[in-house]
């Protein structure tokens, strides 16, 4: 390992090279869909991503013999630590060549950073909190990520346990490849349902979306209060996602449920930009052009596939039937309607209604993600 050399990036040149490096390990992986540069350029900017304002990351590279061979971002979410009372860091954005020394380095850079914050547990792969993009991919390579899920070459797992890291959860994607099927078994439920409880279910309000994004926060943080590594949105990256989301978002796709005047759930659904992404390699001009900008509003256009990003039912309306009600008018609204097709992810895997309830209403689990997890000697 005498010839690997790891660096913190500090200037934008690095930064740069952070982002582009990917270029290299996927130039063979029909799979990866290239991420816009731009965006990256945001969500790894101190000044304007709102993680900064509670929370600490830095960046690495390695390289060997002069050349960038890896990359590892390090955070530190006091937010989270505080809420489940431990003292866990992350890594995330890791990429790397086949290669245990180059791993093993990063990681042991990674981990030193946490060290010199008091940390005695990584976890990971997260970026920034299970809010954002999280786990490895190890299992369904051969699809393409949908929009804000992972994706990696097959040989990480094996160089990350390799590095002693060990299984901290694992988590699904499902497919929903016959929505016709799923809408037939849906609607005797959602009918029984609504006998029960008079609900209210509305698009959502993209004239006052600022408003509507922290209803939906009130709702996620109420939800999801009890899953596995769950860390509330605070409300400064609630207005982040909304505006990245933004251009994204269609009314038929968002979902409110209401009992009365409260809030009780929301699905949130979005047309898969991946596949729009996939043609403009990252950029959206080239030589000042911009075609890629064009093709990105070109192939956005004919978009036909989705992710179901969230399903979330505050507790004492989870037996309610909302959830099934929810499905159903998506499936009714944004798939049949509109004839897409798509993902709902990710399900953590023990989260045994939810995936009992996705495989009885046929969708298929084609991916399995994993979170990995090693105790700071």
């Amino acid at each position: 390992m005498s010839n690997i050399e790891i660096s913190e990036v500090s200037s934008r040149q690095e930064r740069n090279a952070f982002i582009e490096f990917p270029w290299r390990i996927y130039i063979n992986d029909p799979a990866w869909v290239p991420p816009l540069i731009i965006e990256r350029k945001a969500f790894l900017d101190r000044k304007r991503h709102p993680f900064y304002r509670h929370g600490d990351a830095a960046l690495f590279l390695a390289r060997k013999n002069r050349e960038i061979v890896g990359r590892i971002m390090a955070s530190d979410d006091p937010n989270y630590n505080a809420l489940h009372q431990s003292n866990v860091g992350r890594f995330g954005l890791f990429e790397c060549i086949d290669n245990r020394d180059v791993a093993a380095a990063l990681f042991e850079r990674a981990e030193n950073w946490l060290r010199e914050r008091g940390r005695t547990e990584i976890m990971g792969p997260i970026d920034y909190s299970t809010n954002y993009v999280c786990a490895l991919l190890i299992d369904g390579f051969q699809f393409p990520p949908t929009i804000l899920t992972a994706h990696n070459p097959p040989y990480y797992k094996d160089l990350i346990e390799s590095c002693g890291f060990t299984k901290a959860k694992d988590w699904y994607a499902w497919w929903f490849s016959d929505p016709e099927k799923a809408a037939a078994r849906l609607r005797p439920l959602g009918e029984r349902f609504r006998k029960r409880l008079a609900v209210t279910i509305r698009a959502g309000n993209l004239k006052n979306i600022r408003e509507e994004s922290r209803r939906l926060r009130q709702i996620y943080n109420q939800a999801w209060k009890n899953n596995w590594g769950f860390v509330p949105f605070t409300e400064s990256e609630i207005e982040f996602m909304t505006h990245e989301l933004s251009q994204l978002i269609i009314p038929d796709f968002t979902l409110i449920a209401e009992v009365g005047d409260e809030p009780a759930g929301f699905i949130l659904c979005v047309p898969d930009i991946n596949v729009a992404l996939s043609h403009i390699n990252g950029r959206l001009t080239t030589f000042g052009f911009p075609i890629g900008l064009l093709k990105l509003l070109y192939y956005k256009s004919r978009i036909r596939t989705a992710r179901l990003i969230a399903l979330g039912v505050i507790e004492k309306y989870r037996r309610a039937g909302i959830a099934e009600i929810l499905v159903l008018r998506i499936v009714e609204d944004a798939m049949i309607k509109h004839g897409f097709t798509g993902e709902l992810s990710l399900t953590l895997e023990d989260n045994f209604m939810i995936n009992r309830f996705l495989e009885a209403i046929g969708a298929r689990r084609y991916k399995t993600y994993r979170i990995f997890k090693r105790t700071l000697n």
